[in-house]
């Protein structure tokens, strides 16, 4: 995956996760899960119930 993200702040998360010794990555995953958690279109089994 690519984004495009002002050079601010990539800067301010790539430090913010070396300092707390996280990857990028990790965090960015962890971001979309909960994103997805809150904002999934319910699945066509949920929608039966």
């Amino acid at each position: 995956m690519h984004i495009s993200i002002a050079d601010d702040l990539k800067k301010r998360f790539h430090a913010t996760c070396a300092f707390r010794g996280l990857k990028m990555s990790q965090v960015v995953a962890e971001l979309i899960e909960q994103w997805l958690i809150a904002n999934e279109a319910p699945k066509s089994a949920d929608l039966k119930r």
